[in-house]
């Protein structure tokens, strides 16, 4: 029973992160691997548990969906696909003793995402323009890391995304959030088929996430925004360490 409510409770709370300023994952994932998930399982079933409300946000979304940096909606769906894909595949065929040891790293870019994602995004905005190729190679690029980790990935498009196309950012929300459902979506399927899920945690979490998600865009106007972000940059440097220190700290 204690383990069932600190799994509801970490899916309420990384729900909750997500509709708010991002970074669900470092809640949800350190906490299915504190209940004895494997590490490589416990990255694949804190996927499968988040699918669900970024499904939910891109049907949202879908009215406004558009291309990047001169790229068509196909293009980019069809290279985040392949991208999800081999992402995946990766993480399946990574042993568990070496995942342990990329964690902490992976945890750390996310939480530099997370610290200067927007940043770096708002500033550099429409620097480079009308480059499909690059923006194609770069959408593989993230979706490969999507498919392996994914945290902070829809941050690291959205600064990416920025330097090829001139538009604000808050247009380019509706093709980052489908793009990271695209690719999350060959990951879980392949996750799945793998049997590398540990569905129990993952529906108990699937369900609070959506609550949570659900509760933090209803008080999202309500909050100060800095004291979000401080408070999930704080949480995600938290983790971060911990994890350096769970893999080098012996």
């Amino acid at each position: 029973m204690s383990s069932v409510l600190l799994i509801a409770g970490a899916g309420l709370l990384g729900g909750a992160m997500n509709a708010l300023a991002g970074g669900g994952s470092f809640v949800t994932l350190p906490t299915l691997i504190a209940a004895g998930i494997p590490s490589v399982s416990a990255n694949a079933s804190s996927s499968v548990a988040l699918y669900p409300g970024g499904i939910a946000s891109a049907f949202v979304y879908r009215a406004n969906l558009d291309g990047v940096g001169g790229v068509g909606v196909k293009p980019l769906l069809i290279t985040s696909l392949i991208g999800g894909f081999v992402g995946s595949l990766l993480l399946l065929w990574t042993p568990t003793a070496v995942f342990d040891g990329v964690l902490p790293w992976l945890l750390l870019i996310a939480t530099l995402a997370l610290a200067f994602g927007r940043r770096i995004a708002d500033r550099l905005q429409g620097v480079l323009r009308g480059h499909s190729g690059i923006v194609l190679a770069v959408q593989l690029v993230l979706s490969i890391y999507g498919g392996y980790f994914g945290g902070a990935a829809g941050l690291m498009l959205l600064a990416a995304w920025s330097l090829l196309d001139g538009r604000e950012v808050k247009i380019l929300n509706a093709p980052r959030v489908v793009m990271v459902s695209a690719f999350n979506t060959v990951a879980i399927i392949l996750f799945a088929i793998a049997g590398v899920v540990f569905w129990r945690a993952a529906a108990i979490m699937a369900v609070a996430a959506l609550v949570g998600g659900f509760a933090g865009a209803h008080f999202s106007q309500r909050l100060d925004p800095r004291i979000v972000r401080a408070l999930t940059l704080t949480l995600a440097c938290v983790m971060t360490l911990r994890f350096f220190w769970r893999a080098y700290g012996h």
